[in-house]
This record gives structure tokens, C-alpha cells and sequence, in this order.
């Protein structure tokens, strides 16, 4: 697996690393499901094509990593990939691997690399309500293979139902963002789907004073920049109720 590109802002603001590593992607395609190729669970790591969550994944790891004449080192990078993707960077089977964004989102702050900014900045609150991956084990050949999968997956969608969590409306987001969103934060877009807490994910990138998403569309099917304003796609989309904001710590 080979690093695709340098970054010279590795060593200087978080969010500038994470969005210079993002942007480094664009055109890059997105393709569904590229972690569920083996019968085991293991790391996988494919720069070459990438949902919204690999996406994410491969760009935070690469910023986390130190750098040497600006290249990321191949075992750093994967090193990380394997720390933000399982629970507490260990790979024990299926159950394992982060497959809510509200359990992603706590891995990360429970382990010192991401922080909740909309926890600190936004009064609107939700009720995590999970239960998709146990109610659609059609859509998981690996979960709908495992009954012992599927009992931790289980207790896994219980935990995190007794949880709320912090957002933005969509109807409380401008189109010219807000002042404590920053370039390279992770915008985590919640939706209304029964039994998901999110839908989809990507990098802000303020374009023309107004905020976008730097990500990997499935309708556009490659990573991009939004066309329009992030505030302008929620309202586009029936399904988007809003969005969390989490940001890299160094």
C-alpha cells in the first residue's frame, strides 16, 4: 500500500493536515463495502477506492502520523487506520470494528485523538436510537453469518440507544457555516433512517466564504467537493436531520 501524496502541514494545525490529506483523495473512487472482502476480520487498507467512512478513516490516520521529509510512514499509517476504525484499536472479530459513527465518534474520545465540538458549542440534543444492522442483517453477509456476531452487535446497538448525543439542526446551520466550524473538521451528517444515528460523513472546506464538504459521494461516485453549501445538501436531502461536529486532537 503506498501513501499517495505529501502533506507539508502534517506538523502544523490538525485541521489544516486533515484537510491537505483530504484533498489529496479528490477524484478518487467511491465503492461500497470494501472492508467486507474476507470471511476474517482483519485491517484493511485501500487507498484506491473508499466509501465516506474509509474516507474519513485513511485521512484522519494520515495526519495522526509523524512524518519523515514529509512522507507517512506505511506502519504508522496503518497503525492508526486500525487504532480510529476498532474499538480501542484492537481487532477481535466483526463486533469489533466501529460500525455506528456514534461508537467511532467515542472510541476517538475516549482515546485521546478526536473531541465533540458540537458537545461544547450546540445546546440541541438527540436520543441515539440504534438498532439497522440487527434489523437488516441482509445487508451484512459477515453478521448475517454469525449468530454469536450478531448477539454482540446486539448489545452493542443497546449501549448506545441510552445515549444523546449534541447536533446542529439543519434549519440552525448557515449557509456561510459558523464561526466555531473549522476547515478540516469532521462533519457527521445525523438522519431520520430508523435505526441509524448517521448517513453520511466528510471533511468542512469553507469555499467562497461558504461551507462545503470535501467527500466521497456516492452519487457523484469519487471523492469531491461539494457544489454547493453544506447547509443547502441537508435541506436537499429528506433523510438528513442535521450534523455532528468532531475535530482532531494532536
Amino acid at each position: 500500500m503506498a501513501i499517495p501524496f505529501i502533506s507539508t502541514y502534517a506538523q502544523e494545525d490538525p485541521g489544516e493536515a486533515v484537510l491537505s490529506y483530504g484533498l489529496g483523495f479528490l477524484d478518487v473512487p467511491y465503492v461500497p463495502h470494501t472492508l467486507d472482502g474476507e470471511v476474517k476480520e482483519d485491517l484493511v487498507v485501500n487507498c484506491d477506492e473508499m466509501d465516506c467512512t474509509t474516507f474519513v478513516e485513511y485521512t484522519l490516520a494520515m495526519a495522526l502520523s509523524p512524518t519523515e521529509d514529509g512522507q507517512v510512514a506505511e506502519g504508522d499509517f496503518a497503525n492508526n487506520v486500525q487504532r480510529i476504525r476498532y474499538r480501542d484499536g484492537r481487532i477481535d472479530g466483526y463486533a469489533s470494528r466501529l460500525h455506528y459513527i456514534t461508537d467511532w465518534a467515542e472510541n476517538g474520545i475516549r482515546n485521546g485523538f478526536l473531541e465533540d465540538i458540537t458537545e461544547k458549542k450546540s445546546p440541541y440534543t438527540q436520543k441515539v436510537t440504534v438498532n439497522y444492522m440487527s434489523t437488516h442483517p441482509e445487508q451484512y453477509w459477515k453478521l448475517a453469518d454469525s449468530p454469536e456476531d450478531m448477539r454482540k452487535i446486539k448489545k452493542i446497538e443497546n449501549e448506545l440507544s441510552k445515549k444523546e448525543i449534541h447536533y446542529i439542526p439543519e434549519d440552525k446551520l448557515p449557509v456561510n457555516g459558523l464561526p466555531w466550524i473549522k476547515n478540516g473538521d469532521i462533519i457527521a451528517i445525523t438522519t431520520n433512517i430508523p435505526g441509524l444515528d448517521i448517513a453520511h460523513m466528510g471533511i468542512a472546506f469553507y469555499v467562497d466564504g461558504k461551507l462545503g464538504l470535501l467527500h466521497a459521494s456516492s452519487t457523484e461516485k469519487k471523492v469531491t467537493v461539494s457544489r454547493i453549501a453544506l447547509s443547502q445538501m441537508l435541506k436537499n436531502n429528506d433523510k438528513w436531520t442535521g450534523i455532528r461536529v468532531l475535530r482532531l486532537k494532536k
